[in-house]
């Protein structure tokens, strides 16, 4: 008997939208069970249901051969059941316990907290799952993957036995990652069963005894961990063959298209410089990722390229014009633009699809008339056009954003951006969220306007994204370029090295 079963699940989105069809999965006590399909295939939201955050259409829950009913996550938790999600849900100005301990305090008489009895409890689990971890730091203070841990303390505190991690090494370097799979096999080790949802299909490979492959809302496979490989997963998830690898022309660079003299930048929520004396450049032709911890700097870097903060000294040149001082929208010309976050920074997901392909191609000549009005015409044959050439899976120029996979809005985003013929292309975080099959289209696009001569500065927390997309790697740290590193010598262990402060 499996310890958890979900029986014949569906869950429709009104009026007609199918997100999982006939969904049956189980899960054994003691395992390590990873969930993985393309964006759009039902993975989250097959979670989503057996956490409570989302209500199933139809189907059963079964526990230990019992059907319960989950609500809510409060619900979830009292079966034993957590999730740990991509976004941290911490009070940044509380402490390791206080996040922890938050709506579960054990008290004294007269309502006092009883801190010493919740920390013994917490020094004791974090030396039985091998966490180090200060239970009196502020949060805030902690890096991306000590907060991780105190996510996990959370669920280990509140005695649940499945974990559901969603996407969780999305942000860390390899050193971290590493950590981070000891700490799941030791809590396996502990008897705890954990779900791992991820696109990475390296890490699945390594962390899984059983994978279960879901596509277009139904489970297409759950196979044991034996003798698989990157690409049978790939064509299971995607239902082709996917090629995983980067092949990259040998390219010479052309004159600097991008570069940055002494920038330095203020931190918003302190007085302390954050970005210190950034020179970086970047040529015609040419890939240059950007890796670092995520907070080292980079949304810094980015908003003061695109306008969107203003520098403290230094200069940044676009194609030898300076525009230190230029607003947002007398950069655009010079600049193609893909943000970290889609929904909220590269799409108005309430708008059409010709809509968001032609902003900011309106500013330019061809779309308009009288200058000051859009030629509706010829921007609904733009649109067109770009759905076709771009493959973009929606009902036409009409439908909106919010319809489509996380894939197809990329997609949108790079066909308008890539169609304004800047010479420059800041591209932050371009594959976050997709699948192999959505990232395979992206990698390959962005190639070809390096073919075309463009200058592509690439902001990325995957090393082997990096790695195999980039000509030279710059690696920032608490505001500071501290070193530049060739990807034919160096590995991404080296990287996270960097990254982390091993080296300098």
């Amino acid at each position: 008997m499996s310890y958890i079963e979900m029986k014949n699940i569906y869950k429709v989105y009104p009026p007609d939208v199918i997100a999982l069809e006939e969904v049956n999965f189980s899960l054994q006590k003691g395992e390590i069970h990873s969930l993985i399909g393309e964006n759009g295939a039902g993975k989250s939201t097959l979670m989503k249901i057996l956490y409570g955050l989302v209500h199933s259409s139809s189907g059963q829950i079964y526990i230990n051969g019992n059907e319960v009913k989950i609500n809510s996550p409060s619900d979830a938790i009292n079966f034993g059941i957590g999730m740990v999600h991509q976004e941290f849900m911490l009070i940044p100005s509380f402490k390791v316990y206080e996040n922890v301990i938050l709506g579960m305090e054990r008290t004294k008489k007269f309502g006092v907290i009883n801190k010493e009895e919740a920390i013994n409890e917490l020094e004791e689990l974090t030396k039985r799952y091998g966490f180090d971890l200060d239970l009196n730091a502020v949060t805030s203070d902690l890096s991306v993957a000590a907060r991780q841990k105190v996510e996990i303390l959370k669920l280990l505190y509140r005695k649940v036995d499945i974990l559901i991690f969603d996407e969780p090494t999305a942000v860390l370097t390899p050193q971290e990652t590493e950590q981070l799979f000891t700490e799941i096999k030791s809590m396996k080790e502990m008897g705890k069963t954990i779900i791992f949802i991820s696109h990475k299909l390296d890490e699945v490979l390594e962390i899984s005894d059983r994978i279960t492959i879901m596509r277009s809302g139904r489970i297409v496979s759950s196979i044991e961990n034996k003798n698989l490989t990157k690409s049978n997963l790939a064509k299971m998830m995607v239902g082709k063959e996917v090629i995983l690898s980067v092949t990259k022309k040998p390219i010479e660079p052309g004159q600097i298209i991008l570069k940055t003299e002494n920038l330095t930048v203020d931190f918003k929520q302190s007085k302390h410089k954050f970005l210190q004396d950034i020179n970086i450049y970047v040529r015609a032709g040419e890939i240059v990722g950007l890796a670092g911890i995520e907070g080292n700097g980079q949304l810094e870097l980015v908003e003061a390229i695109i306008g969107d903060t203003q520098t403290l000294k230094g200069k940044i040149y676009i194609d030898k014009n300076d525009i230190s001082n230029k607003s947002i929208t007398e950069r655009r010309s010079l600049i193609s633009y893909i943000p970290s976050d889609r929904k909220k920074f590269g799409l108005a997901l309430n708008a059409s699809l010709a809509e968001n392909l032609t902003m900011t191609h309106h500013l330019g000549n061809n779309l308009s008339k009288f200058r000051y009005f859009i030629n509706w015409k010829k921007a609904k044959f733009f649109s067109s056009n770009l759905l076709k050439q771009y493959n973009i899976v929606a009902r036409g120029i009409n439908d909106l954003p919010k319809h489509l996979s996380g894939g197809n809005q990329q997609k949108v985003i790079l066909a308008r951006e890539f169609s304004l013929d800047a010479p420059f292309l800041l591209l932050d975080q371009p594959t976050r969220g997709l699948d192999v099959g959505s990232i395979e289209y992206v990698h390959d696009v962005i190639l070809k306007m390096r073919d075309k001569g463009k200058a592509i500065l690439l902001i990325s927390a995957d090393l082997d994204e990096l790695l195999s997309l980039s000509d030279r790697i710059y690696v920032i740290r608490n505001g500071t370029i501290v070193a530049e590193l060739n990807p034919n010598v160096h590995n991404k262990e080296e990287v996270g090295e960097y990254m982390l402060g091993g080296k300098e």
